[in-house]
């Protein structure tokens, strides 16, 4: 598959993915179902952690879990279509991150959602929330381009 070129809408987002919308996406109306969107920005968000390490300690019992997500839709989707999904940290707190996604159709030439998810730093084995590092709030920040 041929990747699209990034549109300006995305140039922001240092994460973006292409992924094909599958004829089973769609429901009965004919339209892409609404929990798609969000595996979609799952697919984004992992790729995002991927890349940063931020979700490297996953295997300390330490690591980011979904607190919140949402999803404003502008726009059906169909099949067939091809993708662009985005993921940007927009902001970080003691303990949280809030991540900024975009859904782009390349069918339509336009934003076809627009999803937030807010997403805490925690311990799996005490079942806490934790500070967010120094050190992941620099590989955060230099990936999304905040700091030299």
């Amino acid at each position: 598959m041929i990747t699209p070129a990034k549109p300006p809408e995305l140039s922001a987002h240092p994460i973006v993915i292409t992924l094909p919308v599958q004829w089973g996406d769609q429901d009965s109306f004919g339209h892409v179902n609404n929990v798609v969107y969000f595996r979609w920005m799952e697919s984004a968000r992992i790729e995002y952690f991927r890349q940063t390490g931020v979700g490297s300690t996953s295997n300390q019992g330490v690591g980011p879990i979904l607190a919140s997500i949402k999803c404003d839709f502008r726009r059906q989707l169909t099949y067939p279509d091809t993708l662009l999904v985005s993921a940007s940290i927009a902001s970080i707190g003691r303990t949280s991150m809030k991540m900024a996604h975009l859904v782009y159709s390349t069918a339509n030439k336009a934003v076809a959602a627009e999803g937030d998810s807010v997403l805490v730093m925690f311990d799996y084995t005490n079942q806490r929330p934790l500070l967010i590092a120094d050190d992941i709030r620099a590989r955060i920040d230099t990936f999304e381009g905040r700091r030299a």
